[in-house]
């Protein structure tokens, strides 16, 4: 959970960071690079989201079962 978090807060600086020097430079290149962060930030937690939802459901049942 803290990597989580850590990474989390760093996506937060980043995205906030990039639409700053946008703002400040008006070039488009940070937008985009501040739109790649949050999808690739999406893209983990939706992994993580999974792993956490096999851990917790489908190996609880198969022990279970075995």
């Amino acid at each position: 959970m803290i990597i989580l978090r850590l990474l989390l807060v760093l996506a937060a600086l980043v995205i906030v960071l990039s639409g700053g020097l946008y703002l400040f430079t008006r070039d488009p290149r940070y937008l985009r690079f501040a739109w790649q962060v949050v999808r690739f930030v999406v893209f983990l937690l939706l992994l993580f989201a999974v792993l956490f939802v096999l851990e917790r459901y489908v190996l609880t049942a198969w022990r279970v079962l075995v």
